[in-house]
């Protein structure tokens, strides 16, 4: 039997809104455990940057390990800590959205500060950093020692680099080479670390890591990258030294 346009518009009308209400339920019902992988994920990037997590496969002992070993704050570009957001709330390190930071002007940011403890003592600091690579946007969680200066480790996360190339930021074997570099020069002044152009290289400095080859813009990214939100943390870095000597 024929249906009339009146017929067919009123339950295509219907259909739509049952879906999109079966859908909006389905998104709120499942936000917890977003929510849980979510912060899962960012606990597993903080620990990789300083310890190797590899052979942990129970994501309870990762949040175990996080919830003892790990403390954070969030602090301002000056190196000032906030305690509340612009809104009131308290300031959660761990739920600072550093992507949706990343389009503030640096001074109107918030910057997250982890610290690894161990013996109850301050073992390494990690600092969060993101930026542009040749495709999409990458990322990074770099963990400094005691002195605030030589790489300990860093973890790099990225969107849509090329596989076999810039995408190898991700790989153990390349990010072994960040570590023991360092940030400061002789006379203290901030240089950050740079990746350099090619593969294979000797008689690199303190400040200088191996490159990748066939991955020129990548490896530039990483660099403006660092150096930017070295900068932006230097104030805090500066602070914690002077307390510490």
């Amino acid at each position: 039997m024929q249906r009339s346009n009146t017929y067919i518009i009123i339950f295509s009308i219907a259909l739509t809104i049952i879906l999109g209400g079966a859908l909006s339920l389905t998104s709120v019902g499942l936000k917890p455990l977003q929510d849980k992988q979510v912060e899962l994920d960012t606990k597993k990037k903080i620990l990789g940057a300083v310890m190797d997590i590899s052979n942990i496969e129970d994501p309870n002992e990762i949040l175990r390990i996080y919830s003892e070993r790990v403390r954070s704050l969030v602090v301002d570009i000056e190196g000032n800590e906030l305690t509340t957001d612009p809104k009131g709330n308290p300031y959660v390190a761990e739920n600072v959205n550093i992507q949706k930071n990343s389009k503030l002007d640096p001074k109107d940011r918030a910057y997250p500060v982890f610290m690894f403890i161990e013996n109850g003592e301050v073992e390494a600091y990690i600092f969060p950093t993101f930026g542009a690579g040749l495709w999409d946007w990458i990322s990074s969680y770099v963990a400094f020692g005691k002195d605030l200066n030589t790489i300990k480790g860093i973890a790099f996360d990225h969107k849509g680099e090329t596989p076999g190339l810039g995408a190898r930021i991700t790989e153990p074997g390349v990010q072994g080479r960040f570590v023991g570099k360092k940030i400061f020069d002789q006379n203290n002044n901030l240089v950050s670390v740079s990746v350099v152009k090619g593969e294979g290289k000797t008689g690199l400095s303190d400040y200088e890591v191996d490159g990748l080859s066939g991955a020129t813009m990548t490896t530039k990214g990483v660099n403006v990258m660092l150096l930017h939100y070295l900068e932006c943390y230097s104030a805090y870095i500066e602070k914690v030294k002077s307390q510490n000597s």
